[in-house]
């Protein structure tokens, strides 16, 4: 594949992460392309990615490569993962299932008359998240990027789309915003 992988992955066998680190800059986007086909979830991708990366520094002295590059066995691990990912899912999902419903009021849900929580808890994970670093914890936008590792601009358009669902749910209900 690349010449330089070669020399990368004699590094990588010594134990050089700085190499590592290259072989990832240079390969990560492929991989999360390939993930992003097997799975439902970009942060499944990622998480597939990462997994593969830490499974071939652990088992650097038994990889074996093709043409001088570890990509191909990256791929596949990517794919192992990927499913692993996936029937992981699947279990958790039929476990939910299969949990009891809560049928009385919760202690916050009782606190809220307005249905602000309840709105809160029907926006999407990532923008949630956001609401409640932001709004309900009070941390900057920096920080709030820091800690969910997101850019700042997309912590600002998540909390923007967030606010404006909240505003339409709200109205819906007729709870002034």
């Amino acid at each position: 594949m690349d010449h330089d992988d070669a020399g990368l992955w004699d590094r990588v066998r010594q134990g050089d992460e700085l190499a590592l680190a290259t072989l990832f800059d240079r390969h990560e986007m492929r991989l999360f392309r390939h993930a992003s086909r097997l799975l439902t979830h970009r942060e499944d991708a990622k998480d597939a990615v990462t997994v593969a990366f830490f499974e071939l520094w652990r088992k650097r002295a038994t990889v074996r490569l093709v043409d001088g590059s570890p990509l191909p066995w990256l791929l596949t691990a990517v794919a192992h993962c990927a499913r692993n990912l996936e029937r992981s899912s699947r279990r958790y999902r039929a476990l939910l299932d299969r949990a009891p419903v809560a049928t009385a009021t919760t202690a916050a849900a009782a606190h809220d008359d307005s249905g602000v929580l309840s709105a809160l808890k029907r926006l999407p994970e990532r923008e949630q998240a956001v609401v409640v670093l932001s709004v309900l914890e009070g941390y900057p936008e920096r920080e709030i990027a820091q800690a969910l590792g997101i850019p700042a601009g997309t912590v600002k358009s998540r909390l923007v789309r967030a606010k404006a669902r909240l505003r339409d749910e709200l109205a819906l209900e007729g709870v002034r915003a």
